[in-house]
């Protein structure tokens, strides 16, 4: 009802509107001096037309609620077995057995035959030949000489198996240097001897000798 009213409302003030446009038309008509008849040529095209109100829409109904759509539980697929022609293949089973182990006693050890034993013969020390063995004031070293040194120095001498000295060393000092270092010097360049015998055999060997020093006017 409300809608209508103002539907009609509408049409009067249109009305209402072309009524005043009249009425101001035939004003003005009148102020500029216009004659009757042209004012009614002016008014007969006028026509008032009746507009008609058009009815609303009816209200459309609003669209129902959506369904819950219900989703089938998955279903898997049956499982399909393809008959195959090829054979399986052929599993060999290893049937190896090893040989017995046969135990061998370890070889008894080799047999060392002991050497020949040496030709028997008299087993003796080095023996000094002659007088070599013995030094005199001219074996002196010139300063010892005139500083009178004397004494005694004792040497031990290793001996070849052809007698001959190879080396020397001082056991047992004079006190004077020279004297002890002259001493083994002529026991090397002069000394000799009967190598020692082992068995028969020549074999090398070492020996102590005593040297005196000793200036022959002060005994």
């Amino acid at each position: 009802m409300a809608y209508a009213d103002q539907g009609m409302s509408k049409g009067k003030v249109v009305a209402l509107v072309v009524s005043i446009g009249i009425q101001a038309l035939v004003g003005l008509a009148l102020i500029f001096g216009l004659s009757l008849k042209d004012i009614k040529k002016i008014i007969e095209p006028i026509k008032t037309v009746n507009i008609k109100d058009t009815p609303p829409p009816p209200d459309t109904p609003p669209p129902p609620p959506p369904k819950d759509v219900e989703i089938p539980p998955f279903v898997p697929p049956p499982e399909v077995t393809v008959a195959s022609d090829v054979p399986p293949p052929i599993q060999v089973q290893n049937t190896y057995v090893p040989p017995p182990t046969v135990y061998q006693p370890p070889a008894p050890p080799a047999r060392v035959e002991a050497p020949p034993a040496p030709p028997s013969g008299p087993t003796q020390g080095a023996v000094s030949i002659g007088s070599s063995t013995t030094v005199s004031e001219d074996d002196y070293p010139p300063s010892s000489l005139r500083a009178e040194e004397q004494g005694r120095t004792v040497i031990t001498v290793s001996i070849n198996t052809q007698g001959r000295v190879d080396s020397c060393s001082v056991t047992t000092p004079s006190g004077f240097p020279k004297l002890d270092e002259k001493s083994c010097q002529i026991a090397q360049r002069r000394f000799r001897f009967k190598p020692a015998l082992q068995n028969g055999t020549p074999v090398a060997s070492s020996k102590v000798m005593p040297i005196k020093w000793q200036i022959t006017g002060n005994k």
